[in-house]
């Protein structure tokens, strides 16, 4: 199996042992749900893509994927239900 060069990461262990690898990204076109922009947000901080790659290729604004990154600081994975966007603002 031929394997193509990156420069980036191609898989990443997390803090809780689990392994996320670039196969495990969301489609482009995706129906958004907190456990895929939380996939998102750790492929990025942990160097599976890099920043820009994923937002032109999820189509995110600047803002958008801060607020992602922000409410899983604070409050983890159910701030980014979109159910509680009120409870965690």
């Amino acid at each position: 199996m031929f394997l193509k060069k990156t420069k980036t990461r191609r898989i990443a262990r997390l803090d809780d042992g689990r392994i996320l690898t670039v196969a495990d990204l969301p489609d482009a076109d995706t129906r958004w749900v907190a456990s895929r922009k939380q996939t998102v947000v750790l492929a990025v901080t942990h160097g599976l893509i890099h920043r820009q790659e994923a937002l032109e290729r999820y189509g995110l604004s600047d803002e958008e994927f801060d607020a992602w990154c922000r409410a899983i600081a604070a409050h983890g994975k159910a701030a980014l239900k979109v159910t509680a966007l009120r409870k965690y603002s």
